[in-house]
Order: structure tokens, then sequence, then C-alpha cells
């Protein structure tokens, strides 16, 4: 048996003009946003086309980025594109990939998201915390790095991307500990995100716990494509378990290594990476040899792709 996942990237994937050229083809794209943006009394089209200070602040960049993936999959849908029998998203990509599985509805999905970023910038203040990608060490020697450096403060591996590629998160000085312990392990590269808020660490509990009131007021339906959560990379099956991977999440490793392994181990063959940017495509050759993967950034990437699966 062969099959189909459509995978949804997480924050680290918005640039500024993102689907511009898509959405000339498409018109539903820019219908999209504008739902989204109804929901959220915010231009996100606007903002993703013209601010680029404003797109990469947390609280926007979540909201556009589900916007887009799940712009990018109505096109799909409406334009005859096979259907994929998996779901899965990196991080934010997770809600991204929910709202695509009817699990909750496009308004609902950006207003969680723009509140996740709010609670998570609001639980570490800025400048106490950081990320940073460690490249070229064994997971087990990254985790021992992290642990050598706890005696300093927080710091963890959260994110399993690839073979020999993890991001470690916490609080700043203990983040640049575990980093010169990791290249002292013979790390080939030790690199500081991007980012401010330490996501995926334990700092984070405190943004999952309002997180966990929030989604008790969200509607969830059952899903009409199975979603592989990040936590336990497994397909969750009612709505208590979808919520409680969802605040778990926040705090918890993105297994990224072990949801593509499940997803070749079921099958999948080809897997199609829905959003801007290609990111994801890389981290999946990386994992599991045999996948095809696409994406389907722009237009000529997004034509080609229905062309194989209409």
């Amino acid at each position: 048996m062969t099959a189909l996942a459509f995978v949804f990237p997480g924050q680290g994937s918005q640039q500024l003009g993102m689907l511009a050229d898509v959405a000339e083809r498409y018109p539903l794209i820019r219908q999209t946003f504008g739902e989204a943006s109804d929901a959220l009394n915010v231009d996100l089209w606007q903002l993703c086309q013209t601010n680029e200070a404003a797109l990469n602040q947390t609280e926007n960049t979540q909201p556009v980025l589900l916007t887009a993936g799940v712009a990018l999959w109505r096109v799909w849908q409406a334009f005859g594109g096979a259907q994929p029998q998996y779901l899965a998203g990196h991080s934010l990509g997770e809600y991204t990939a929910l709202v695509a599985s009817g699990v909750m509805s496009l308004a609902d999905g950006v207003r969680l998201v723009a509140l996740r970023g709010r609670l998570m910038q609001q639980a570490v203040p800025s400048g106490l915390g950081a990320m940073a990608a460690i490249l070229g060490l064994d997971d087990a020697d990254v985790i021992a790095a992290c642990q050598a450096a706890s005696s300093i403060g927080v710091v963890e591996a959260v994110n399993f991307n690839a073979p020999a590629q993890v991001v470690i998160a916490g609080e700043t000085e203990a983040v640049q500990a575990a980093m010169k312990n990791a290249t002292e392990k013979g790390a080939k590269r030790a690199l500081i995100l991007p980012v401010s808020v330490p996501a995926h660490s334990s700092l984070m509990r405190p943004a999952a716990e309002r997180l966990a009131d929030a989604l008790e007021n969200i509607d969830f339906h059952q899903a009409v494509i199975p979603v592989v959560q990040n936590v336990a990379a497994r397909v969750e099956v009612n709505d208590h378990a979808i919520r409680q991977a969802l605040v778990a999440q926040l705090y918890s490793p993105v297994k990224w290594v072990s949801t593509v392994e499940w997803l070749a181990a079921q099958g999948v063959t080809r897997v199609i990476e829905c959003g801007p940017g290609k990111v994801l495509c890389g981290l999946n050759k990386r994992i599991s040899k045999g996948l095809v993967c696409e994406s389907l950034e722009n237009t000529s990437s997004l034509t080609a792709a229905l062309a194989v699966s209409s």
C-alpha cells in the first residue's frame, strides 16, 4: 500500500511577499486570507506582503502561516488534488493540519494561534529565553550537553528535526553553555536562532495552562483526515486527547523525526509540504530516504503537483 501525506510548516517559514504569485492565479488564496483577517480584525494579507517587522512578531506570524497553509490546502482541494491519507504539522503547523482536517474552523484556528503567540511571549520576557540549532551531533549527546548546563538554568532539547539536527531552548545563559558543551562534544555547528521565545521548553508551562483554558472553549469536530500530532508522534482520536496533545506540545519536544518515520511505516511514499518555503522537504528527505517530497510554495510547484495528482 502506498499513501500520500500533507505536512504544514511552523514558524520560520514566513517571508515577506509569500504566496503573492499563487494569489494572482488562484483567488481562493486572498479569499481565505480575508476570512482569517475578519476573524482577527487584522489585515493579514497586507501584513505579510508589506510589513516584515510585524510579520515576524510571533502573535502575527502564527495566524499568517496557518492561513497560508489552509489557503493552499483549499486550492489543492478545489482543483482536484488527491486526498492525502494523513496530515501532520511541525509545531504551529499542527494547528494548520487540524484546521485542514476539519477538527476546528479557520476562524477558531487563527484566533487560537494568535493567543498562543501572545502567551508564549508573555511566559518568558524578551531577552531571557533563547533557542539554538545543534548540527552534526547525536540526539543523546545533545541531551547530555543540555543536562551538563542545567545547573546554570533551564535548557532542553526541544525539536528533533532530522538526524543530527536538534534544536535546544531555555534560559539564554544556559542555552549558551549547552552550545559550548555541544561544540566540545563534536557538533559541527551551534547556532542561535532568531527567536526570542524558548518554545517547547518547560518554561512554556504557564502559557500552556492558559492555552488549555482557551482550548476548552473551541468547538472540535471529527477529523476528516487523521492528524499525526507532535508530542507522541501518533494520531489522537478524540477531542480530549487532541486538546491534551496541543497543551503538552507547548512545553514538550517536537518529535518530527518520529512523525515522519511513523508516516513512512504506514506506507506513505509521497509527502507534500503545504505552506510557504520548503523547510520540511529538506528535513523529510534526510529522515526517510525513500520519500518523494514536494512543496506548494509557488505557482509552478503547485501546478506541477496538481498535474500529478488530479
